[in-house]
């Protein structure tokens, strides 16, 4: 429920930001597609995969299997059982890993090795105000939906270097 409940949240967030969304048939790492079928600024169609984190209160991973997607954002929607503060933060993967280097993470058996669960990466389900004043940059509003997808965009495009 919590995942349905995120994508749509997340769907009307990409709409109010002047773009478009397309749904993948199958779950192979990638929830969700955002495009701009002729963006105004890079004058071409851009894409950009997404893997979406929805949680009804907060939490935060990232994990090394999501290495392997080129350009693809890894977005975190919080609070989603208290809507008037659900907000929704977009890092790539080479974001996520440079918090979770500047956290320490990437230190621990959990991001070495997979600890348990023998699956690489690490989760926090209660976020400190550390890591909070960390993801404020990623803190995604209509306008900063458009340059983070107009970014990632031209990475592939030769425009702008990541």
């Amino acid at each position: 429920m919590v995942e349905l409940v995120g994508r749509n949240w997340i769907v009307t967030e990409l709409l109010r930001a002047g773009l478009e969304v397309a749904r993948p048939e199958r779950d192979r790492g990638i929830d969700l597609i955002v495009y701009s079928d002729l963006d105004q600024q890079v004058g071409d169609f851009i894409a950009c995969p997404i893997q979406l984190k929805a949680h009804s209160d907060r939490s935060f991973s990232v994990h090394k299997k999501y290495e392997k997607f080129r350009r693809l954002l890894l977005v975190y929607v919080w609070d989603l059982d208290r809507p008037s503060d659900t907000r929704a933060y977009a890092l790539t993967y080479a974001e996520s890993v440079g918090v979770a280097e500047a956290m320490e993470w990437t230190k621990t058996d959990s991001w070495k090795t997979g600890g348990r669960t023998g699956k690489p990466g690490y989760t926090t389900n209660r976020p400190s105000q550390e890591l909070i004043r960390m993801l404020e940059p990623y803190l995604m509003t209509p306008e900063a939906w458009r340059t983070k997808i107009n970014t990632i965009a031209g990475m592939s495009l030769g425009v702008a270097a990541f």
